[in-house]
């Protein structure tokens, strides 16, 4: 790092204050038990905060243990992650928890190095588990990160070059903190557009103070308009279920896809919704539905492993409601 120690060291104090003070209630700082650490983490992938929390009470509520998590069917791991979306991380989290329960003593490894070895954790989600739960020295890079150092030091880094001058700047008496504080600063106030450099705890050591030239265009994003049927009558509403090969979320339940229906009528429904690079404008229409596909009594719906369009569509519509509200009441 293009930064004397005195620097470094001025950082790391400020950096840290500043979260001591500010850093965000969060469910998952509650205490480092590395169990919640770690579906924090995986959550949190490539996932807004706001929409994480939610899902995150109901994941420990499900399956308060890696014991657990271990013990249920691969579906109702994907029932609760409905609506997270990218299923892999789900899959990969269940595989990990059998590992963990079954061959570790539901003990994870302590380090980043033993974490790699679990089935979906990758380096940062290894450095991340081991340096909050563990107060292993090791420090993080994500997006929130990446943003954070390029800009204090006003160049674009390689990725190993990231990894380096995290490690030159981590304070190693608090790494876990320290790395929570980096992602902190990236996703509150160092944020891709418009960074609030005033409030910036370490705007004095900043040389770009927010500005810095793009690595490169942003993809542009592609519009779709899909119809899917809503059938949902005798207390039943009729879905289809994924393929188990299929390279998209299999195994998913969804609503069957249908062209749009050519009778001049308005569709029930019309929800927005985003993938990846693609947004949709989804129409749907209560029309009967027949063939490849089941009738699901509307109280065993909420228990499925669900698209999160799906899941969408039969909120907006009401479908799930009454469910929804018994299970907020305990009911």
């Amino acid at each position: 790092m293009n930064a004397t120690k005195l620097e470094c060291a001025t950082f790391r104090t400020r950096l840290l204050a500043w979260y001591d003070e500010h850093a965000r209630d969060l469910p998952w700082r509650k205490d480092h038990d590395p169990y919640r650490v770690w579906i924090s983490e995986i959550m949190l992938q490539q996932t807004r905060v706001a929409a994480v929390i939610e899902h995150y009470h109901e994941f420990l509520r499900r399956f308060p243990t890696v014991q657990k998590l271990a013990v249920v069917r691969e579906a109702s791991v994907l029932a609760a992650w409905s609506g997270l979306g990218y299923y892999r991380r789900a899959r990969m989290v269940h595989k990990a928890a059998k590992v963990i329960a079954r061959e570790l003593d539901g003990k994870f490894p302590a380090s980043a190095d033993g974490l790699r070895e679990l089935p979906g954790i990758g380096r940062y989600t290894a450095a991340a588990i081991a340096s909050i739960a563990f107060d292993e020295p090791v420090a993080v890079v994500d997006g929130n990160v990446e943003r954070v150092l390029e800009r204090i030091l006003g160049e674009r880094l390689a990725r190993e070059q990231l990894w380096v001058t995290a490690e030159k700047l981590l304070d190693r008496a608090r790494p876990g903190d320290f790395n929570q504080a980096m992602m902190e600063l990236g996703a509150t106030i160092c944020t891709p557009k418009a960074p609030t450099c005033l409030t910036c705890p370490v705007l004095q050591l900043c040389t770009t103070r927010g500005e810095i030239a793009p690595a490169s265009k942003a993809l542009r994003q592609h519009k779709r308009e899909v119809h899917y049927a809503l059938d949902c009558r005798d207390g039943k509403v009729f879905l289809v279920q994924r393929p188990s090969d299929a390279s998209l979320m299999p195994g998913m339940w969804e609503l069957p896809e249908i062209h749009q229906p050519k009778n001049g009528a308005t569709p029930t429904l019309t929800v927005r919704h985003s993938i990846t690079i693609t947004d949709y404008t989804v129409k749907v229409w209560r029309v009967p539905c027949s063939g490849k596909g089941k009738a699901i009594a509307l109280q065993r719906v909420p228990k499925l492993a669900m698209t999160g369009l799906a899941r969408k569509i039969l909120s907006r519509a009401g479908v799930l409601a009454r469910f929804n509200s018994k299970r907020e009441s305990g009911n």
